[in-house]
């Protein structure tokens, strides 16, 4: 029996990494995937579902979203987004109604890619954001959600950023919990937590995610 998915993010560096092993994975399909954009040109195979979409109208596509567990992978910074308005309505607005939607449509689990930090009182807005959608997506009813939490991600992006730059050339320091981690350590954490289904609420952190993309087929 295997687990039909949606991916929510999958141009991004999360999300193009989570995709590739839910392709991988014999446990999933089918694997559909909303996306803004067109996935970058080769990837391919029998269970992928491809969809372009307007994300902030998903409710008028939501037969998208009915499957089993969905995965979100969506995240902007301040500077991409243009203003903390628009931050919000990438980072809160259209995770939220897609976990409301999918919920509607039969869902029973909701995997978010979060941040290290993130909490609803935080001083700062993005963690503040990040956790106030932690806190919301908790209260939805889910029978599973599962919440991780990463440091400055490592991967090769489309776009530039400054901070993750600089803390690529810091890794090798002992910076603790606050370490970078390779984007494929999250997307294989995300995804062995969606083959394992379990009930309730998890969450997981940086510590917990590093070294777990060395291999992520098979085994518990």
């Amino acid at each position: 029996m295997t687990t039909s998915v949606a991916l929510l993010g999958a141009t991004g560096l999360v999300g193009g990494e989570c995709l590739k092993l839910l392709l991988e994975e014999p446990a999933f399909a089918p694997v559909r995937v909303l996306t803004r954009r067109a996935l970058p040109p080769g990837i391919a195979s029998p269970k992928l579902e491809s969809h372009v979409t307007d994300l902030e109208r998903l409710g008028e596509r939501s037969t998208l979203l009915a499957v089993d567990a969905v995965i979100c992978a969506l995240g902007t910074t301040i500077g991409q987004a243009g203003s903390r308005e628009r931050f919000r309505a990438v980072d809160f607005g259209i995770p939220l109604a897609a976990a409301r939607i999918a919920l509607g449509e039969g869902a029973r689990h909701f995997l978010l890619v979060s941040s290290l930090g993130a909490g609803a009182k935080s001083r700062s807005f993005y963690l503040r954001v990040k956790g106030e959608l932690e806190e919301a997506v908790r209260g939805l009813g889910y029978r599973s959600v599962t919440i991780v939490r990463p440091s400055l991600l490592l991967g090769e992006r489309r776009e530039f950023r400054l901070g993750e730059e600089i803390f690529k050339r810091l890794a090798f320091l002992p910076l603790g919990r606050y370490q970078p981690i390779p984007a494929r350590d999250v997307a294989a954490a995300l995804v062995r937590a969606a083959r394992d289904d379990r009930a309730g609420v998890r969450v997981i952190d940086s510590a917990e995610m590093r070294g777990q993309g060395v291999s992520t087929t098979g085994g518990g």
